[in-house]
């Protein structure tokens, strides 16, 4: 099946690794929340990766018939693009013709894909295509990219909903950082609610369509005009 052009929905930003882990429940369910946001009409943005459940998800996805875009900084390319030899190929040409970012052709198990110069550009661009963020397991970079959308909406500079995938467990002691941070009182009890948790890929969709935006945000303006 073709991925879509059509518009989709609402579109969510994924932050996973480009890991698989040792647990194949994380694949697993990394492919079933791709599938069922392209029976949803919601479509995907991400990483750009092929590898790990970074690929899974974009594969679920498009390979369901669902609208995938994914922003990928050239560095990282020879790391998390992998698979499919002459997509490499295109991506790795258009690194020295082109000075912001770069449309590379649709693929069939991966969507679109853009090429960045840099990873400020590419959490930018994940974020203004976004209606919705979602973790999945990960490493560094996903607890980076996570915290990051929190920060920004504790900041009120979005307000878009955050949710964790807390795949078997995988999140429990970030979220026990969380408790003891409001127990501490370096993060408020209502900011305690900007992040949403799900252990299923329904709870997922549920936790974006009820999410409410929780009181206690610092009320910052951030027009330059």
């Amino acid at each position: 099946m073709t991925t879509t052009t059509s518009k989709p929905e609402k579109t969510v930003c994924v932050f996973c690794g480009s890991s698989f882990g040792n647990k194949a429940s994380y694949a697993e369910e990394a492919t079933e929340l791709g599938n069922q946001l392209a029976l949803k009409n919601w479509g995907l943005v991400y990483g750009g990766g092929s590898t790990g459940i970074m690929g899974a998800v974009a594969r679920g996805c498009a390979t369901s018939g669902g609208y995938v875009h994914g922003i990928i900084p050239e560095a990282l390319i020879s790391r998390e693009r992998t698979t499919e030899t002459e997509l490499n190929t295109k991506l790795k040409e258009s690194i020295d013709n082109h000075d912001g970012s770069t449309p590379i052709p649709d693929s069939k198990e991966y969507g679109k894909t853009t090429l960045v110069k840099d990873m400020h550009t590419r959490k930018r661009l994940m974020g203004e295509e976004s209606d919705a963020f979602v973790a999945l397991p990960g490493g560094y970079g996903t607890l980076e990219e996570l915290m990051e959308v929190v920060t920004w909406f504790q900041l009120n500079i979005h307000n878009k909903p955050i949710v964790i995938f807390n795949i078997d467990g995988f999140y429990d002691n970030f979220l026990k950082f969380i408790q003891d941070s409001i127990d501490n009182e370096f993060v408020s009890i209502k900011n305690g609610d900007i992040i949403k948790v799900a252990t299923t890929v329904e709870g997922v969709f549920k936790a974006i369509e009820d999410y409410k935006i929780p009181e206690g945000r610092f009320n910052l303006k951030w027009d330059s005009t």
